[in-house]
């Protein structure tokens, strides 16, 4: 027999006893449950799938997907609503729903940080989050009056204002954040503005929606409502009082890289069910008890990292979805007859837009914001979302709203999100309002080496910085030069889930997310410690600045980020981390393979040179000294403009006194007589710009430093070549080859079995299996190609 839920409506019992004992599964609450889940996931993800195209936020999606589940489209088959959505089973689905919901809130409240919210928010942010805020609320107001007057009647006049109110006037953080990350305006002036007022507007959005329903209670004293909200800041003083030690003790005991002690996991989850309880008894919702805790929980060290990757994945994917339906199932679009109601719909919908965006264009505009940038503002600050919904539900479940005004603000909400994204790239293009960038020097190869040098260095990953860092080290040239910049650019990957936003809130606050961890704890030295005092010194050198970045996209996109990056900071090269890491055999290991079409794609597009650091512990695991580098270096010289853009490079660093450079110019020499004859390209035409360039090397630079060597080698085939680089990588330390070098001894790489087309022959030949003995990281460049 199946277990007998108590609990379910109407005595629906838990599970079936299946379909060969004649049960049917759907008249069951679990069967019914896990079909209604795989259903609601499987549509919300193909509708996001498709709207991907138009760069839409998955949240349209699921609201669209909730719509078509209910009466307004596939549920006006009462066939298809009583066999998958019936009454009966509508408890089960709100309580899920709420559950997911509830913990969704928890994460909510762990993206918003008070403190930063309060000592960082700027004046003109918070002007606009104001503006934001007042315009569309009292626009709100005059609209719930002729609501009122036409398809609301006889509905309290306080709560239901307040409510119009607060619906028009919320900006959903999170929505808006995915959608700046999308646009990759995150780290441009309105990026930064937008989420600071969204993040002031998110948090003004809660209190007024604790006023709307302590309001909309069913008592008849107006003291209850006083007392609520009285119980309500109670609730919320006690807990910024006494959970943030409790919190701060259990994150002082987790360690950087190793597992979270489950009963701090369990009891901070319990505490969130219990201030869930506690707001719900108190006659706010319970969702504000989670979202209190999230709040004054600490963001900093790996224990809130922690909580939000055991929580995220089921509670977005799975319960948070269900949501979705819940409130589609309540939206009956059908309800909307007649030119009244649709006239309604128009009013509302243009209040919405008119109030905050003239509100946020109005304010921007005073505040001295130029008017293209106060426009697209004004559009981000329209944006609607799950909180939008949260607003909507709770009116409706407290008979504020009927169902023809449900289904009118659900469909505003749809629409000034949907139309976020096509506007603001309409009225706003970072491209085309930074002009392109004409610069001088787009390589290191340049008629006056003793100018700037820009390197642009990226990382994904903190194994790739002391190999970086010695790289910087060895590039600062001598000290008649005009010094080295460093751009250090972070590549974060932005994905679908809810802790992406945590992490691009994290990134605003700080240049570089790792450098956080060594100001809030001081006993625990960790790799990111080591590092961030790597970048500290090297930062405090005299000639070299390095200047840190963060570029947050969807890896297919993020090529486009690093390009655009390199262009505004005119930078000579950009230097990328390979996707493969050796193993102690001397074999790869590939860690991350979605970086390798970044690699790709940046070799296509870049504005400049691009080396790419197959590394195998450059300098070690750390950043070596200045006055402790010794370093041996060969250059393999056979011919053309990549490899003379590596030569430049080479004897930039050779200028280190730490540094010795060999360059090996490898030629033909003739089958017949056995001597060498001078380099040609793959047309037996002689170069003459090699020629000039090691003429210049040879006389110039050889004669004047003993640290640099420049020696002659004849081969005439591949087997002659792996002679000569086995000989020449005993103690070296790093090879810089061109990626695609040219002439006739070029030729005979044609052979070498090209695993990793992105590094060229040369380098896919000093990576394979048969030089697995070498132990010496390689630096291979490209030399810039106009596009």
């Amino acid at each position: 027999m199946g277990s007998n839920s108590k609990g379910c409506p109407a005595g629906m019992k838990a599970t079936s006893n299946g379909v060969f004992q004649g049960d049917n599964p759907l008249d069951y609450a679990l069967p019914l449950a896990i079909l209604q889940i795989c259903m609601v996931v499987l549509l919300t993800r193909l509708l996001a799938f498709l709207l991907k195209p138009i760069r839409q936020p998955r949240v349209i999606a699921e609201i669209v997907g909730g719509i078509l589940l209910g009466p307004s489209a596939l549920g006006r088959s009462n066939a298809f609503l009583n066999a998958l959505f019936p009454s009966k089973s509508l408890t089960v689905l709100d309580t899920l729903a709420n559950i997911g919901l509830l913990f969704f809130m928890f994460l909510v409240g762990l993206e918003l940080d008070p403190k930063s919210l309060i000592s960082k928010t700027g004046k003109k942010a918070l002007a606009i989050a104001l503006a934001g805020i007042t315009f569309p609320f009292v626009l709100g107001i005059g609209t719930s009056f002729a609501l009122r007057a036409t398809i609301s009647e006889g509905v309290d006049k306080a709560p239901f204002f307040v409510f119009m109110g607060v619906a028009l006037s919320i900006t959903a953080f999170p929505v808006l954040a995915r959608i700046l990350a999308e646009l990759r305006l995150l780290t441009t002036d309105v990026g930064r503005m937008a989420m600071s007022a969204a993040a002031v507007n998110d948090v003004a959005a809660w209190i007024l929606l604790a006023l709307a329903i302590a309001l909309s209670g069913s008592h008849s004293s107006p003291l209850v409502s006083v007392w609520v909200l009285l119980s309500g800041c109670g609730f919320v003083i006690c807990c910024a009082l006494v959970l943030p030690p409790i919190f701060k003790w259990m994150s002082q005991r987790c360690s950087e890289g190793e597992a979270v002690n489950e009963s701090y996991v369990c009891a901070t989850l319990a505490t969130v069910l219990a201030a869930g309880f506690v707001t719900d008894t108190i006659g706010i919702h319970a969702l504000f008890g989670a979202f209190v805790v999230g709040v004054v929980l600490p963001k900093e060290g790996p224990f809130a990292a922690a909580l939000v990757e055991k929580v995220e994945d089921l509670v977005s994917g799975l319960f948070l979805p269900l949501y979705f339906v819940s409130s589609g199932l309540k939206t009956n679009v059908a309800t909307i007859r007649g030119l009244k109601s649709w006239g309604l719909l128009l009013l509302v919908i243009f209040n919405a837009c008119f109030g905050k965006i003239v509100g946020t264009v109005v304010v921007s505009f005073l505040c001295r914001v130029p008017f293209q940038e106060s426009l697209a503002l004004g559009f981000l600050m329209n944006t609607k979302g799950l909180v939008e919904l949260i607003v909507l539900n709770i009116g409706k479940d407290r008979k504020v709203l009927n169902d023809q005004t449900f289904a009118i603000m659900v469909l505003m909400a749809i629409f000034t999100t949907f139309i976020t994204t096509p506007l603001v790239m309409a009225v706003y293009k970072p491209a085309k309002r930074m002009a392109k960038a004409d610069y001088k020097y787009r390589t290191v190869k340049r008629k006056n080496p003793d100018t700037q040098l820009r390197l642009m260095v990226c990382f994904h990953s903190t194994r790739n910085i002391p190999s970086m860092l010695n790289l910087i080290e060895a590039s600062r040239g001598t000290e008649k030069r005009e010094g080295l910049c460093i751009y250090a650019l972070h590549l974060m990957e932005l994905t679908e889930r809810p802790s992406a936003i945590l992490m691009v809130h994290k990134t605003r606050k700080n240049g570089l997310p790792f450098w956080n961890k060594v100001h809030h704890n001081n006993n625990h030295h960790s790799d990111a410690n080591q590092i961030v005092i790597a970048f500290e010194a090297m930062e405090q050198l005299s000639r070299v600045s390095i200047r840190p970045m963060t570029a947050i996209s969807p890896i297919p996109n993020i090529h486009d980020d690093i390009c655009a990056c390199a262009e505004s900071k005119r930078v000579a090269m950009v230097i990328l981390p390979f996707h493969k890491h050796p193993r102690v055999d001397g074999t790869w290991e590939t860690t991350r393979s979605e970086f390798r079409c970044v690699n790709k794609r940046v070799l296509e597009h870049a504005p400049c040179s691009v080396g790419i650091l197959v590394d195998r512990g450059l300098g070690g695991t750390t950043h070596v000294a200045a006055s402790n580098v010794s370093s041996s270096m060969t250059m393999l010289f056979f011919g053309g403009n990549d490899d003379q853009e590596a030569l430049a490079y080479a004897l930039r660093m050779a200028e280190h006194p730490g540094i010795n450079l060999t360059i090996v110019h490898l030629i033909v020499r003739s089958e017949d007589v056995g001597d060498v004859v001078s380099v040609v390209d793959i047309n037996d035409n002689p170069s003459s710009t090699d020629e000039m360039v090691l003429s210049e090397v040879k006389t110039n630079i050889c004669g004047k430093s003993s640290s640099i060597k420049f020696e002659e080698r004849g081969v005439k085939s591949l087997g002659e070549i792996i002679e000569v680089v086995g000989e020449y990588s005993r103690g070296c330390n790093l090879f810089v080859v061109g990626r695609m070098p040219k002439g006739h001894v070029a030729v005979t790489l044609n052979n070498v079995k090209c695993e990793c087309p992105e590094l060229g022959p040369l380098c896919n030949l000093l990576t394979s299996p048969e030089l697995v003995s070498i132990s010496a990281s390689v630096l291979v460049v490209q030399h810039y190609h106009a596009l």
